[in-house]
């Protein structure tokens, strides 16, 4: 009589398996392989196996073998068929995937599963498998902008290198503007959140007036400087850096990273930066404000305060979020930079040249 083969399994290999037997998105004939691994490991016969998995003894009796032969490699990938290779099909794929790639349909701007199914004259389930496994998702898209600033190199390494090794007796303060901070109010109060349910609010809302937030953010330090103003020109910009001259120490230098919109540049604020020695200037890339580490605040800001909001004035709106300011400069931790500046531009030199090869619309 044939007795099947002992499986022995290590730490690692049997929560691999574990992971396999349970997840959600592991495939039920790999589920199913490696709940049959686990139960022989556990020595469990064949018999007895199949019976619990609702299968036949054969089947156990192959995937038991074949993993004791390969290990989980054995187990991942099904065994090579008999027979002819599906020409036909291997051509509808590289069809579908062409199509999907390099055509778009005549009444829209990407390929649906119906609509390609259709010009292909197959079944829709054919075309999301091809997807799926080929990663293809036609109905989602991604924005970006390479810089084109003719300085792009110059002003990356000048920022970049600030970030990584700061000046001696210095701040590097990430100064920008948050404009049109809207003062929403719903509509409708919401429901809170609760056990199996999310909080809920309304879609639509009521515009109760707008503000710019100011902010300069310390890199070694990780505290803000903020300032709520109403309107957004180069007066107000003057003002905030006459706040940061008053906020901060006054035998340090500072430099500030900022971009190039026209109000910083303005010629009063030219005038007043020529008689303050202490303030230097770095302007980051245009179409880069990712480079301004603010920006990643920024964020921080409106996630955790501004999104879900609800506030009946703009002094509500200010209050809040000069609250968050101070709450966060009691706690908060700066951000790291980490990308040398010679992996950004190599790396824009690339889209550079992907793009220069696209024939111009």
């Amino acid at each position: 009589m044939r007795k099947a083969c002992t499986i022995t399994l290590t730490a690692e290999t049997r929560k691999q398996l574990v992971r396999w037997s349970r997840g959600r998105s592991t495939p039920v004939r790999l589920m199913q392989r490696a709940r049959i691994v686990l139960r022989a490991a556990e020595g469990m016969e064949n018999k007895d196996i199949a019976q619990e998995l609702g299968t036949t003894r054969r089947v156990v009796a192959r995937w038991r073998n074949r993993f004791a032969d390969q290990g989980t490699d054995g187990i991942i990938q099904d065994a090579p068929r008999s027979g002819r290779k599906p020409t036909k099909r291997n051509m509808l794929v590289r069809k579908i995937i062409e199509a999907t790639t390099q055509t778009t349909p005549t009444n829209a701007t990407h390929w649906s599963t119906r609509t390609l199914a259709e010009h292909l004259n197959t079944t829709q389930s054919m075309v999301q498998r091809v997807w799926k496994a080929n990663n293809l998702k036609p109905h989602l898209i991604k924005t970006f902008k390479v810089s084109n600033d003719k300085l792009f190199i110059e002003k990356t390494l000048d920022v970049i290198g600030l970030y990584l090794n700061p000046p001696e007796n210095a701040l590097v303060l990430c100064v920008d503007e948050k404009t049109q901070i809207q003062a929403l109010d719903r509509t409708q109060p919401g429901l809170p959140l609760k056990k199996g349910r999310a909080g809920t609010m309304t879609h639509d809302y009521k515009r109760n007036g707008t503000t710019t937030l100011f902010a300069a953010l310390d890199i070694d330090h990780g505290k803000v400087i903020g300032e709520c103003k109403p309107r957004h020109r180069h007066q107000e910009w003057l003002a905030f850096l006459k706040k940061i001259e008053a906020e901060t120490p006054k035998d340090v230098d500072l430099h500030l990273v900022i971009d190039n919109y026209s109000t910083h540049k303005h010629e009063n604020v030219r005038r007043w930066l020529a008689k303050h020695p202490r303030f230097h200037i770095h302007l980051i890339p245009t179409s880069s404000s990712w480079m301004n580490m603010v920006e990643r605040w920024f964020r921080e800001l409106t996630d955790k305060q501004i999104r879900r909001g609800v506030f009946h004035s703009v002094d509500e709106l200010v209050s809040k979020i000069m609250s968050y300011i101070e709450q966060y400069n009691q706690q908060g931790k700066p951000f790291i930079w980490t990308m040398p500046a010679e992996d950004i531009i190599e790396k824009v030199k690339r889209a550079r040249k992907v793009l220069d090869k696209i024939p111009s619309e």
